[in-house]
Formats: C-alpha cells, structure tokens, sequence
C-alpha cells in the first residue's frame, strides 16, 4: 500500500513543496500561540481559568 502511494506521489510534479509548506504553517501557528500566551493580561487568564468553576 505504502509502495502505489509512494509511487503515485512521486509522479506528481511539484509535490515535493506540501511537506515544505505545512511546516511553515505549523511552525507559525506555534509561533503566534507562544507569542500570545507570553503576551495575554494576566486578568484574561485568571478570568478565563475560573469560568468552568462559576456555577
């Protein structure tokens, strides 16, 4: 099964930029998460983190 994919993507031209981009988009995203959990109002936090304790 692994053999016909690997066969059928290698024929596919240009294919080699996907693994590429993906990382850039992963990369990014964890990039902007720790950006804004080093960046967020302590009082966001605390007020958030209490919400599913306010019955």
């Amino acid at each position: 099964m692994l053999k016909f994919i690997k066969g059928h993507m290698e024929s596919i031209t240009g294919v080699e930029i996907y693994p590429l981009i993906s990382l850039i988009i992963f990369f990014t995203f964890f990039m902007v998460l720790f950006w804004w959990v080093f960046t967020a109002k302590k009082e966001y936090i605390n007020t958030v983190s209490n919400l599913p304790l306010d019955n």
